[in-house]
């Protein structure tokens, strides 16, 4: 992940916080698996506030374009994204759903 270049830390953010709202609600695990990622990706205190704001709203869906994403960097994305739907300990269909789709497009 630390080969993701700032514009890509956010483009990746901006998907994980749309996985955590596809039940059109923040679990706390899923927060604190949002909250680790920010940590892990060593975001700035700009990009945090970003991502906290994710949190509160989530994304706009036209900033949701799987074709943006970097070839190279398909697999952390779809990895994380992954990771992201079980990280309350369970997946509900619309993550599921949205996961295939975006498996689907980025194939």
């Amino acid at each position: 992940m630390h080969a993701l270049d700032r514009e890509d830390r956010l483009r990746l953010m901006r998907f994980i916080c749309s996985f955590a709202w596809a039940d059109l609600e923040i679990q706390d695990e899923e927060r604190a698996f949002v909250r680790k990622l920010v940590g892990e990706l060593e975001l700035d205190e700009e990009e945090r506030r970003q991502v906290e704001q994710w949190l509160q709203v989530p994304p706009p869906a036209e900033e949701l374009d799987p074709a943006d994403i970097p070839r190279e960097h398909r697999q952390i994305f779809l990895d994380t994204a992954r990771a992201m739907i079980v990280a309350d300990g369970k997946i509900d269909p619309e993550e599921a759903e949205n996961f295939a789709l975006l498996e689907a497009l980025m194939r």
